[in-house]
């Protein structure tokens, strides 16, 4: 997940494992999981510490994840905004009806209406030298509507930007699951492998207790020296706080598997088996597959193609348009006309009707600011070709590194297999001559500490491996 909600996440994570990893505590291989009917999506919030299963936690959180809805809303307000320029073509239909007292004193001054000041039209009124400040009363009703003929495809190429638009939010909100199911791929593994180093702290207390029986049996008959179950306390001890951390581990993993998801939960533990990594493809079909399917690079892409519609859309608000033109009306005015008689009422009846219809032509030929627009919208245009060369060196280079990333911790598993079992071979032989009397706290407690690093190691590397898999699938827009 990109921006800071992943770094914190990837910080948490990599505390977690740093807990784990600093226990001196002796682990076996990752069991699965007790099995048992995991609970739907839909009643996650219901229990205390809900379990789910990989499948399962990726639908919560397609489903409730905050990052995936908002992207989704985004999409929708893009998708709405797209059907403002179609609007254009329903006619607009409006009423007005009016009244003033006002002077009429007429004259042939010409002027030009300007936005901020409304100069009422002042016509059939006598013309004068001085003029009066005699109020007249005027009114006017009246209903128009205004409805567009041909555009030139200028609505079109709004439209059509608006469009491409839309297409870009989709590729963000694409890019957003994909990031969140990495998220929360990444945070199951984790809750898996401290589980895992919980159970392992668990076995390695009870071998230690034994041993300190063992030893405290030997004290207790003289057969062995008072230092031998003091060394085996020490060791109790110590594999007894390593019990603790372990569940600490675990509580900080499932804490962040419930963010990834977007769960009410404090926590949320696993369930079911764990998901083995899948092979990869070949490492060109990989980069082939990135360069099709990553979203990121389809998005860019699409804003490619989203600034050239909105250079066309800038560029068509200079072709002409016809509308059609119709208003009904009733007036009158109170003030002397310069013929004919006079309006009944005084001019506080609008009783004089009217009505037109017509087709209107407008061109704006020149508008600089349209010009400066879509010279701007041309070099935006450019900076986004840029951007997809950018982009695309990024995706095969992402795709590159979770390649190798993923050969680096499948070979150092086997290599961490071999050694576990070196380990547990070396530590049978201490066992046994620590039982038979010939071997002494300090030689068990040796192996026992081989032991311990080397498991710790294995269950570290079996979640490196998981998550440089995901981190590949998420590479190449596959997921696991």
């Amino acid at each position: 997940m990109p921006g800071l909600v992943a770094l914190a996440r990837s910080l948490v994570l990599a505390l977690a494992l740093a807990l784990v990893a600093s226990m001196a505590h002796a682990q076996p291989p990752p069991t699965p999981l007790p099995a048992g009917p995991p609970p739907t999506p839909a009643t996650v919030a219901e229990g205390p510490s809900p379990s789910l299963t990989m499948p399962q936690a990726l639908e919560y959180a397609h489903a409730h994840q905050p990052a995936i809805a908002a992207a989704l809303a985004l999409v929708s307000a893009r998708a709405e905004e797209a059907r403002i320029p179609t609007a254009q073509w329903l006619p607009a239909v409006g009423v007005t009806a009016q009244i003033f007292a006002m002077t009429a004193n007429n004259t042939t001054a010409t002027f030009v209406q300007v936005a901020p000041m409304d100069i009422p039209r002042i016509g059939a009124s006598v013309a004068t030298r001085t003029g009066s400040f005699s109020p007249y009363a005027s009114t006017l009703v009246g209903a128009g509507l205004s409805q567009e003929v041909f555009d030139f495809g200028r609505i079109g190429a709004q439209r059509a930007a608006a469009d491409a638009q839309v297409e870009v939010e989709k590729r963000r909100a694409e890019t957003q699951r994909l990031d969140v199911d990495f998220g929360v791929e990444e945070a199951f593994f984790a809750v898996a492998a401290a589980e895992a180093v919980v159970q392992a702290s668990d076995d390695a207390y009870e071998r230690s207790r034994v041993h300190r029986d063992l030893a405290k049996h030997g004290v207790d008959s003289g057969l062995r020296s008072p230092i031998e179950l003091t060394r085996a306390e020490a060791d109790l001890d110590r594999y007894d706080v390593g019990r603790v951390r372990a569940r600490g581990g675990v509580a900080v993993a499932q804490s962040v598997l419930a963010a990834a998801i977007g769960a009410p939960d404090a926590a949320v533990d696993v369930a079911g088996d764990v998901p083995t990594p899948a092979d990869m493809p070949a490492l060109g079909r990989a980069v082939a597959m990135a360069q099709q399917r990553d979203p990121r690079l389809a998005g860019t892409i699409a804003e490619l193609k989203a600034a050239e519609e909105r250079t066309r859309a800038v560029g068509a608000e200079l072709r002409p348009d016809v509308s059609l033109t119709a208003t009904l009306s009733g007036r009158a005015g109170g003030a002397p006309p310069s013929s004919g008689p006079s309006a009944r009422d005084d001019g506080w009846v609008p009783n004089v009707p009217n009505w037109d219809a017509g087709l209107v032509l407008s061109w704006p030929l020149f508008d600089g600011t349209v010009d400066a627009r879509r010279s701007a919208a041309r070099s935006m245009e450019q900076a986004r070709r840029d951007d997809i060369d950018v982009v695309r060196e990024q995706v095969v280079a992402l795709v590159r590194q979770a390649y190798v990333g993923v050969d680096v911790a499948r070979s150092a598993l086997g290599s961490l297999r071999s050694e576990v079992s070196a380990a547990r071979a070396n530590y049978d032989q201490a066992d046994a001559r620590f039982r038979a009397g010939i071997g002494n706290a300090v030689e068990l407690a040796d192996a026992e500490a081989v032991r311990t690093d080397a498991e710790i190691q294995l269950a570290l590397g079996t979640f490196e491996l998981a998550r440089a898999r995901a981190a590949f699938g998420r590479a190449i827009a596959e997921g696991l």
